[in-house]
């Protein structure tokens, strides 16, 4: 009893440290492969953007040599093409807030101006990750900054007189322009809930700690089996010969041993010691 107590003690120390260590483990890995979709998610917008770019852009204007709203805009590009993804994942967002939008739709919030403020006071971030509660759901959102480095983006956003007509009718004159080079003017946002990840990660935290009890039981059994079967019994059975012995029973069997180990090494011993305490008994009495 007082071995399993103590074993029993062990065990409640070790699960409480493994739970605690595997639980910020599983946390950290969720958090990983949340951050993974997240680039994933950004990479396939920045594909669309680059597509558009390079061939919807050049295709167009081979045909038009004015403005084609919104067709030859990567940034429309890439969120209308996200729209398709909500459609299966709701909770997925794609934006690209700026301060300045040409589009009042893309007009930053305040917690996405907090992070293009972030890329705006350190020109050397290139990626930044935020986590906030949307209805009561952890969100995670991957930021990353849009600056302004082809020259080409000046004729669409430095003043109305230079932007084409057809842009300024669509949009009107008073947003997105006065953009410099080399300026963050925004940021792309990816914001993937976190929720079905914690889930698995909590499912994954009690499979573990599950397993680490059923070790533990197993563990305990073939201890206790062993330690019956090894120690307890033979102890057992040369305590009851030793209590015949001392009531003077001659008649007692002898404690059989086997074995090479330090129990039965105690039992040849205990045999040695009473067969000199007979010898010692009939010499006296002779």
């Amino acid at each position: 009893m007082k071995l399993n107590l103590g074993l029993l003690a062990v065990f409640a120390l070790a699960a409480a440290a493994a739970w605690l260590f595997l639980s910020q483990q599983f946390a950290t890995q969720a958090r990983r492969e949340v951050v993974q979709n997240a680039r994933i998610m950004m990479s396939a917008a920045n594909a669309v953007r680059t597509y558009t770019i390079r061939e919807v852009v050049p295709a167009v204007m081979r045909e038009r040599t004015d403005w084609v709203a919104p067709l030859t805009v990567p940034s429309y590009a890439a969120q209308t093409n996200f729209r398709a993804v909500r459609a299966e994942h709701p909770d997925y967002t794609y934006k690209e807030a700026a301060l300045n939008p040409t589009n009042p739709a893309d007009r930053a919030q305040d917690w996405e101006a907090d992070f293009i403020n972030g890329f705006r006071n350190d020109p050397t971030l290139t990626e930044s990750l935020g986590e906030r509660d949307v209805l009561g759901n952890r969100v995670l959102t991957l930021a990353r900054p849009i600056t302004i480095r082809d020259a080409a983006c000046l004729t669409c956003h430095s003043t109305p007189d230079v932007a084409p007509a057809r842009m300024v009718a669509a949009y009107g004159s008073n947003n997105g322009f006065g953009w410099r080079m080399n300026e963050t003017v925004g940021a792309q946002l990816v914001s993937v809930p976190m929720a079905a990840a914690l889930r698995s990660a909590e499912a994954n935290l009690l499979s573990a700690m599950a397993v680490l009890l059923a070790i533990f039981a197993g563990l305990m059994l073939a201890l206790n089996l062993l330690l019956h079967v090894v120690i307890l019994r033979p102890i057992d059975r040369m305590v009851r010969t030793a209590s015949a012995v001392s009531l003077g029973q001659a008649s007692t069997e002898e404690f059989a041993t086997t074995g090479r180990d330090e129990i039965a090494e105690l039992g040849r011993a205990f045999t040695r010691m009473r067969r000199s305490l007979e010898q010692a008994v009939r010499m006296l009495g002779s």
